[in-house]
């Protein structure tokens, strides 16, 4: 076929080199367009990033992006690369945000190879990167390791031998990155939503986060045009077995998060991402309902700023405050489990 030569059908395990750095196509300018798709998608209402006047009372420029967008941005880049030919996305750790994101700031997105391992079928292997954010000045807005099982070429190509990246259990609280002038003396707890702040969550304590949203088939699609995230087992419905499109893992942490409001509406930034993992698929028709735990608290250096570590749990059935069955495995309704930073006014 003439011009075959021309297109890609994406890379496959054997095609992944240990210390290889990846610099993924193409450049991304974000702009209101970005804020305001990412609004319609979710139910998403944090005031700082809603707000340039409340980002503004909190020592802040302007009202930065929502940090998953820079994190579905980032992510999105490194999929026609890394995980163009997935069976799925295991899992994350390792996730820093490092300095906030405007509109007009653009994004290239870098991955190195830091681990390879076969798996026993010979089928597919495990490939992990960590990935970074880099804005138009240089400075790097986002770091973070994920891992990805990817199907091979030839099941009968040599395997490199095993490498596993030894990864940090969590992002320690000193080394948590506080936006430059975030100050939160003055936080407006009524036009925020909530009165609740960092004193008054205990480490253990559950949140029901009480609502749910039923995914829809088209939403998820330009959530993933949108994110340009172009992994064939969200768009082919002929990628899967089962012929149903995977719902992208991004576009639950991005509805968890947003459900999370009722209940941490003051919980503004994501400060880092300590470990994750997509439990079960998620398809179109699902019902996705959130819980939150309380895993630890920390002060900041900054005025009037605390972190408190969480446990989002996003899952199809009943919120209960439970992960796993006897046989130490995720609930069947159990979609995700994450464990991440974010920072609240004290």
């Amino acid at each position: 076929m003439s011009g075959a030569a021309k297109t890609c059908a994406g890379r496959f395990f054997e095609d992944y080199r240990l210390g290889e750095v990846i610099t993924h196509a193409v450049p991304r300018t974000l702009s209101g367009g970005e804020r305001a798709l990412y609004h319609a998608l979710y139910p998403a209402r944090h005031a700082l990033h809603a707000s340039d006047e409340f980002a503004r009372s909190c020592g802040l420029a302007a009202a930065p992006f929502d940090d998953l967008v820079v994190f579905h941005t980032v992510f999105g880049k490194s999929v026609p690369d890394i995980s163009l030919n997935a069976v799925a996305n295991l899992g994350y750790a390792e996730g820093r945000f490092l300095r906030p994101v405007y509109p007009g700031d653009t994004l290239v997105s870098r991955s190195e190879v830091i681990g390879l391992k076969q798996n026993s079928n010979g089928q597919s292997g495990v490939v992990w990167v960590r990935t970074s954010g880099v804005d138009q000045r240089g400075a790097e807005v986002l770091s973070f390791v994920r891992w990805v099982m990817v199907r091979k070429r030839d099941p009968d190509a040599a395997a490199p031998a095993p490498t596993i990246p030894d990864l940090a259990g969590s992002v320690a609280a000193e080394g948590l990155v506080v936006p430059d002038g975030l100050d939160m003396t003055s936080y407006n707890t009524t036009l925020a939503g909530e009165p609740h702040r960092w004193c008054d969550y205990d480490v253990g304590e559950v949140i029901d986060h009480v609502d749910g949203v039923t995914i829809e088939e088209a939403e998820h699609m330009l959530a993933t045009r949108l994110w340009q995230n172009t992994a064939r087992v969200h768009f082919d419905a002929t990628a899967r077995p089962d012929g149903r499109r995977l719902i992208y893992g991004g576009h639950v942490i991005s509805l968890a998060r947003a459900l999370s409001f009722n209940g941490l509406a003051n919980v503004q930034i994501i400060a880092a991402i300590n470990a994750g993992s997509h439990a079960n698929p998620c398809f179109a028709g699902d019902t996705v309902r959130a819980w939150s735990e309380v895993l630890d608290k920390a002060e900041t250096a900054a005025p009037g700023v605390g972190a408190l570590r969480l446990r989002l749990v996003a899952t199809t059935g009943t919120p209960s405050g439970q992960l796993r069955g006897e046989n130490g495995k995720y609930l069947p309704g159990i979609l995700l489990d994450l464990d991440y930073w974010a920072l609240v006014p004290l």
